[in-house]
């Protein structure tokens, strides 16, 4: 939310630096993000002087251009090259000297500079309209008031306006702070804290009459509950036409684009006050009657931007007696908008149910600045003060007269809302006894009313423009905010209590697996839950049918909660791989959600996805392409560290891969591993193999610790390495060989290899050959040949006898 420093003085008599008052803000809670600059007109004519043209020739080498000597308040005359075809002499001009900035219409810079053109030399620009930012026109230069003294800077001829715009970071619940009186209104009771007392200026609505009563528009509002108040006023005789630039400066400073002079005074009121208005066409309000109702679902409506839109049941609208005009406080309609034909308006000033709106403004993709506020919730004891101020401000540019009463439908009054503040409670909250004096003061800065005062606390009537305080607490919070959090004074001692946390908590678990995936290389990636219901046509394991569906969803795209961790990881992969990272190794911890049979079932996941090179290139290292095998060795790296061993691996059941394993323990599916489908890389429009592992982390967990930790004494004496060169049968697996050793030499038999596998045509048919290295460690003494010999003989002879081997 921006804010003009200009119009906040308009409420507050302050002369403090923006900087100051922009930290005090930030104190209160309206955290200012950033302070900007802002001229009304770009470079605000720095440089750009009052000329006088002595002289008005013909360029000697150009039919279209004049050559004139120009008093600029300087010692001599300048010589500059002009090609207007209204310059003459004897008129004074705004004249942009060498080294002047001067701005385009795309705000693209460009320095004036001393020059030579067709042979003759300039010294400066005299300049039209448009190159100065002052309007459009460029038929030719500007031609100045005669009685403008020469070298008369231009920034004091032309009301060039500056101002700083705070970029306020506010959050949701301070709908009252979204105008500039409700950031005034904070600002003085902040002032207040630091003793320094300032009036908040309102602005006045006492000159507000009923001019004559010529145009009458009957109002019918049909849907109360969603309306619980509604004004309205009509105006005759207007004349729109561009805006005044005092209030084309305040608009422009906060970011908003002038329009005319009826649509900008209802946008001032809205940024002045926080109250929506809305004006319309009286002339095109058919039967001059305007009922506040629901219409037809799949009813046809074009609002203001040019769009068709679809009309849901539930969504309030602003009609005649034709047809709907108007998205009740969120969008209005192009047939009853204001035009410059328009002559003759009915001003609307409402209160709408915040849900109401919410809904309204998602359903329709819609965000204006008029929905923002009502589905935050506005003052509705407002309403009525800002159709009156915003009714005076049009009559004040735009002319014409108030041809009606104001129609306030406001049938059943909201009553006030209060709260008992306990003098206790706020010391205990805060931490720190507050005087009871101060406390009041607070309050009444704040316009929180004090009905009645006892030893214990204060019964408190809070505002109708605080929507939300509702309870103690947030009075309590109001009155700190108020106070200063930085006046808090630290406490010398910090008492904290220790409780009992084991090892094999969740989160512990998950950071361990975190860093130990961060130490190979992995990066954690942090996806959205909701996603898009298209994705369960990828696979079937996704089921629409299982899917939980947003009641209220922000897109068609994030409308249901994710089934798969797939998907999310692909999305990820194809922004890294569109931005030439092909090489990713991620990793996420999240959840699943899927409604069965009427229940709604979440699962907790690690999913990891691979694809490209293992490693960046580099001399030392030999590039290797990620494969299965690859993932696999990570998984069950995983598994090892939290002490899950002995897994059995299965086919997968899962439908997204083209081939992968599913690794089970006591029954469980702990985790599948494989290669992502083609068919569902090219719906992401990737090209490169995508690797895809899924923890079922609450299976991983239930199992995780289970197995105790042993340890043993590091051995004194040194390990043998003996190979052997095995030729086999094809259908013989490591697997066999690896068991078979296990089996023979159970004491000194550390470790089992297969380092090379050779098939070839040296070999005899359905033949293969396993370079197979063994480990020997005896841990009571240093084995002898005698001993290592005796070891290998035994394992020839097993595999001799039990697989057919042969030593090569």
């Amino acid at each position: 939310m921006n804010i003009s420093y200009n119009w906040l003085k308009q409420f507050l008599k302050i002369d403090w630096d923006a900087q100051k008052t922009g930290e005090l803000l930030t104190d209160l809670g309206l955290e200012v993000e950033g302070i900007s600059h802002f001229e009304s007109v770009k470079g605000g004519l720095k440089g750009v002087v009052v000329g006088h043209v002595l002289q008005c020739k013909k360029h000697p080498n150009a039919d279209k251009l004049k050559l004139t000597l120009v008093d600029i308040g300087q010692d001599e005359p300048v010589q500059i090259v002009c090609g207007a075809p209204n310059v003459a002499q004897g008129q004074k001009v705004p004249v942009a000297t060498i080294g002047t900035t001067l701005y385009s219409q795309d705000g693209e810079p460009w320095i004036i500079k001393k020059g030579k053109i067709r042979g003759e030399e300039s010294y400066g620009m005299i300049c039209a309209e448009d190159e100065l930012g002052l309007g459009k026109d460029h038929d030719g230069i500007m031609v100045l008031d005669d009685s403008l003294a020469v070298g008369t800077p231009c920034t004091t001829v032309f009301e060039v306006e500056e101002d700083e715009v705070f970029e306020i970071g506010l959050t949701p619940n301070r709908a009252d702070a979204m105008s500039h009186f409700g950031v005034a209104r904070d600002l003085r009771a902040g002032l207040k804290q630091k003793e320094t007392s300032i009036e908040l200026i309102t602005p006045s609505v006492s000159k507000f009459n009923v001019d004559n009563r010529s145009l009458r528009i009957e109002v019918e509002v049909e849907e109360a509950d969603l309306a619980p108040r509604y004004c309205g006023v009509t105006m005759k005789n207007l004349i729109v036409q561009p805006s005044p630039d005092w209030l084309k400066n305040r608009l422009r400073a906060i970011g908003l684009t002038p329009k005319n002079n009826v649509v900008d005074a209802t946008n001032y009121v809205l940024h002045e006050l926080g109250q929506p208005l809305h004006a319309f066409d009286a002339d095109r309000i058919y039967g001059k009657k305007v009922i506040v109702k629901r219409v037809e679902s799949g009813t046809k409506f074009m609002t203001l931007d040019g769009e068709e839109r679809e009309l849901h049941e539930d969504d309030l609208m602003i009609c005649d007696d034709e047809k709907p005009m108007c998205i009740a406080g969120v969008f209005g309609g192009i047939n009853t908008g204001v035009t410059e034909d328009t002559t003759s308006i009915f001003l609307e000033s409402a209160y709408f149910d915040p849900v109401s709106i919410r809904k309204t403004a998602k359903r329709h993709g819609l965000n204006t600045d008029a929905s923002f506020r009502f589905e935050r919730g506005i003052d509705i004891e407002n309403v009525e003060y800002a159709l009156k101020r915003t009714a005076l401000l049009i009559k004040e540019i735009a002319g014409g007269y108030i041809t009606s009463d104001v129609i306030d439908l406001y049938t059943k009054r909201k009553d006030d809302h209060h709260v008992f503040l306990s003098f206790e409670k706020v010391n205990a909250l805060i931490g720190q006894e507050i005087p009871k004096d101060t406390i009041k003061s607070i309050l009444a800065s704040l316009e929180i009313q004090v009905k009645n005062v006892t030893e214990a606390g204060l019964g408190l009537t809070i505002p109708s423009y605080r929507v939300d305080v509702q309870r103690e607490v947030d009075v309590i919070e109001e009155i700190l905010r108020i106070y200063g959090y930085n006046t808090i004074a630290f406490k010398e001692k910090l008492n904290a209590s220790i409780a009992p946390v084991s090892k094999l908590e969740d989160y512990r678990i998950q950071s361990i697996i975190g860093d130990q995936l961060a130490s190979v290389g992995f990066f954690e990636i942090m996806t959205n839950s909701l996603t898009s219901p298209h994705y369960s046509e990828y696979a079937g394991s996704s089921k629409p049918s299982e899917a939980v569906q947003m009641l209220n969803p922000l897109s068609t795209d994030l409308s249901v909660l994710r089934q798969s961790m797939l998907f999310n990881g692909l999305e990820i992969v194809v922004y890294n791989v569109n931005r030439k990272k092909q090489d990713l190794k991620l990793f996420e911890f999240g959840k699943t959600y899927h409604q069965i049979e009427g229940t709604r079932e979440e699962h907790k996941h690690l999913s990891l996805v691979v694809t490209g090179n293992r490693h960046d290139d580099s001399w030392t290292v030999v590039t290797r392409k990620s494969d299965f095998f690859y993932l696999r060795a990570i998984v069950e790296n995983i598994l090892k560290r939290l002490g899950i061993d002995g897994t059995e691996p299965f086919p997968a059941e899962n439908d997204v891969f083209s081939e992968g394993i599913s690794l089970h323990s006591q029954k469980l599916n702990l985790v599948e591993i494989g290669t992502v489908k083609k068919s569902i890389l090219k719906k992401f429009d990737l090209k490169n193999e995508v690797l895809f592992a899924d923890f079922n982390w609450d299976a991983v967990l239930e199992l995780a610790g289970k197995k105790p930790i042993v340890f043993k004494e590091i051995p004194k004496y040194p390990e043998v390495k003996r190979d052997f060169a095995l030729l086999l049968d094809d259908s013989v697996a490591f697997k066999e060989v690896y068991n078979l050793a296990r089996q023979t030499e159970r004491r000194h038999l550390k470790e089992v290899n297969l380092f090379d596998v050779y098939t070839g045509a040296k070999l005899p048919k359905g033949k293969k050959s396993y370079a197979v290295s063994f480990t020997l460690q005896d841990e009571k003494g240093t084995l002898t040949d005698k001993q290592i010999d005796k070891i290998m003989k035994k394992l020839q002879a097993k595999y001799e006898k039990e697989l057919k081997a042969e030593l090569r």
